[in-house]
C-alpha cells in the first residue's frame, strides 16, 4: 500500500466525471457559482451537456445518486468561499468549513440533486 503522506494529491486520476441532473439550467447556475471560487471554468455549454473543466453534467437520464465529489482548493480561504457561494446558490450545508480528522481543511455541500460536493485543501508536509 502507498504511503498517504507521500501521495501527490494534485495528480489527476480521472479524465472526467459525468453526472446526470434533474434540471440542467438550475445545475448550470449552481455549479457556475459554487465552482467560481475554486477557479473551475465552464468550458462547454450546449442545450444537452455542460462541462466545468473535468465535470460534465446532463439531464438525459435520471439524476445520479449517491455520488461524492471532492474538488481541489488552493487554500482554506477558497474552501470557505466555495461553501459560501454554494449556499448562496441554493446548495444545502453538509459540513461547515474546517479541519478534518482525515487530513484536509474541507467543506461539504449538497447540490440541487443531493450530490455531496466537497472542497478540500491539503497542506503539503
Amino acid at each position: 500500500m502507498a504511503d498517504v503522506q507521500n501521495w501527490d494529491w494534485t495528480r489527476a486520476i480521472f479524465d472526467h466525471v459525468h453526472l446526470r441532473v434533474a434540471d440542467l439550467e438550475r445545475s448550470r447556475a449552481f455549479y457556475a457559482a459554487a465552482l467560481e471560487p475554486l477557479g473551475i471554468p465552464l468550458l462547454l455549454d450546449t442545450p444537452h451537456l455542460i462541462q466545468f473543466a473535468n465535470l460534465a453534467l446532463s439531464a438525459d437520464k435520471p439524476p445520479s445518486t449517491g455520488a461524492h465529489l471532492s474538488f481541489f482548493a488552493g487554500s482554506g480561504a477558497e474552501v470557505d468561499a466555495f461553501h459560501a457561494a454554494a449556499i448562496a446558490a441554493g446548495g444545502t450545508d453538509n459540513g461547515t468549513p474546517g479541519p478534518r480528522d482525515y487530513g484536509p481543511y474541507a467543506a461539504y455541500i449538497l447540490d440541487p440533486d443531493g450530490t455531496n460536493l466537497e472542497a478540500a485543501h491539503r497542506s503539503l508536509i
